[in-house]
């Protein structure tokens, strides 16, 4: 499988904190690739590596070959890299739609003069945004709210907007950071059905944090486990699930001792 992300000894460090030590990993084109470990083993911060909201304190991060380790976070919309944060980061006072079109704004090339008097280019790429956005609703199967102000949606339709708005961006590379936290059981297996349709429908590659193990295990290609800033294990879900390393930092000692 062709290498889309590469992590190279990637290290972050906070003062005398070390919170990501010498990470390397490789995330394939195509596949679904899950980060999990402990509350605190340092999977946000990578997340915030890669995505270039912090840089690494030594390391390289490269992306379709392209060095992206002093890359500014603007930079990577372009590029292809799209992100759903943790914490909801919607615009909850605007609709859906204008939630979704928000997400074009990395395509747009218009001057501001024709972007002025709303003609030629400016109008085309307009016309464009709002069909694509169309395909996102039609796809997240959220019709129904289409001119809905997100705020008044429940958490679980919040998280499917801030979805779309990453997919708008039509990206090779999504990460996804906690996606289904604080989703109920249908909520959770509607993202997991999204995301596997995301891969096999349009050969998306998706990179999870994820505590939900079940999902994990279901719907990723490969795994990888960091603790204490470390990479501990490495390959498919199967094999990750029995290391005795994960089950005794991720699971307790108590499952390893079963």
């Amino acid at each position: 499988m062709t290498a889309l992300l590469q992590l190279e000894g990637v290290t972050k460090r906070f003062g005398g904190l070390t919170a990501v030590n010498d990470v390397s990993l490789t995330v394939g084109r195509g596949e679904i690739y899950s980060l999990i470990g402990p509350n605190g083993a340092g999977k946000t911060t990578l997340f915030n590596l890669i995505s270039a909201v912090f840089r690494p304190t030594s390391g390289t991060i490269t992306f379709e070959g392209k060095n992206l380790t002093r890359a500014p976070t603007y930079t990577l919309a372009r590029l292809g890299i799209a992100r759903t944060f943790q914490n909801l980061a919607v615009f909850k006072h605007e609709t859906v739609v204008n939630n979704l079109l928000v997400g074009m704004h990395a395509h747009l090339r218009s001057d501001p003069l024709s972007a002025a008097i709303f003609w030629g280019r400016a109008r085309n790429e307009e016309l464009r945004a709002r069909e694509r956005v169309e395909e996102i609703i039609e796809f997240l199967e959220i019709e129904d709210i289409r001119d809905h102000t997100v705020g008044t949606l429940s958490y679980g339709l919040q998280k499917r907007v801030e979805l779309g708005r990453a997919l708008a961006i039509s990206p090779k590379l999504l990460l996804l950071d906690e996606m289904v936290s604080g989703m109920n059981l249908e909520e959770r297996e509607d993202i997991a059905r999204f995301i596997l349709d995301l891969k096999d429908e349009f050969g998306m590659t998706i990179f999870m944090v994820e505590h939900d193990m079940g999902i994990v295990m279901d719907i990723s290609d490969h795994v990888c486990v960091v603790n204490y800033g470390r990479k501990i294990a490495e390959g498919r879900p199967a094999e990750v699930a029995a290391n005795p390393a994960v089950i005794e930092a991720y699971l307790g000692s108590k499952r390893a001792a079963a």
